[in-house]
């Protein structure tokens, strides 16, 4: 019960239950669950807009990383094209990854890790106390429930940090990146890639010796069990569904210049149709 009322308090663009008729043909319809990272925003905005090409009727819903993975896993959503794999996700996919349909892989060449302006002048986690007062002694990072959140305390407590890991969002912690870039003040962040602010800043990872964050990361696509027999068309969307990071940020980077998820997911969709159909048609 509890989780229900999570659920469906953190859902967007949530349509309306429909009943159909005995014997009349089912809607086209799926359900897509994805984390507010401005990455899967993008790339949940771009599937859902394929989808809605393809003819299907599409609910998105925003949700942290754990109500996720248990949404999948209890069925309560079709699909999600946000697992970050094989580190970042790792406990989620411990949890409840006996009960989700593991598509594929729909992006390669993720990372996750501390990030710095190139300014800065250190270049590894373990340098970190010794400027402490240049950071505020201050980590900024993203929501709560992320799982690059739970890997910085471990960072923390590994490196014993003398830091405080600020919990904020996605959004908060690339305007906090933003500001301190612009002003030429020290600031070190909870970063992935891909991500525009890689694009629009000169940024590095700070070397992480301990492995913590782990190394090259994929991001996967996966699906509630029993979707693939209920939707198999639909299932095979997902499944050839893959790019390329630079997609990716090319979308996060119109979005970032004032553009709505939807208009720049749907100038993406229309500039590359060759690719579209591949994923619809096969």
């Amino acid at each position: 019960m509890l989780f229900s009322v999570i659920f469906v308090a953190g859902c967007t663009d949530e349509a309306g239950s429909q009943t159909t008729e005995p014997g009349a043909e089912a809607a086209k319809e799926v359900s897509i669950g994805y984390v507010l990272w401005d990455s899967e925003i993008a790339s949940t905005n771009v599937l859902k807009t394929v989808y809605e090409q393809a003819g299907y009727d599409v609910e998105l819903k925003a949700v942290d990383a754990g109500p996720l993975y248990q949404g999948l896993a209890d069925g309560k959503v079709d699909m999600s094209i946000s697992s970050w794999m094989p580190a970042t996700h790792a406990n989620y996919w411990d949890t409840y990854g006996d009960s989700i349909d593991m598509v594929g892989q729909n992006l390669q060449g993720a990372k996750v890790g501390l990030v710095v302006p190139t300014y800065v002048t250190i270049d590894s986690i373990d340098e970190m106390n010794s400027v402490a007062d240049k950071f505020d002694g201050t980590i900024t990072g993203i929501e709560p429930g992320a799982g690059i959140m739970g890997m910085t305390e471990t960072v923390i407590e590994n490196y014993s940090l003398d830091y405080t890991l600020l919990a904020s969002s996605s959004a908060a912690m690339a305007a906090e990146l933003s500001g301190a870039y612009a002003d030429g003040n020290w600031i070190v962040v909870t970063g992935w890639t891909p991500h525009w602010m890689f694009v629009r800043f000169d940024l590095k990872y700070l070397e992480d010796p301990q492995g913590v964050y782990g190394g090259e990361e994929y991001i996967a696509s996966l699906a509630r069990m029993g979707f693939k027999e209920d939707n198999p068309d639909a299932y095979a969307i997902l499944k050839r569904f893959s790019w390329k990071a630079s997609d990716m940020e090319s979308v996060m980077l119109v979005v970032e210049g004032g553009a709505t998820a939807e208009d720049a997911a749907q100038a993406w969709v229309d500039a590359n149709q060759d690719t579209v159909l591949s994923w619809i048609n096969g």
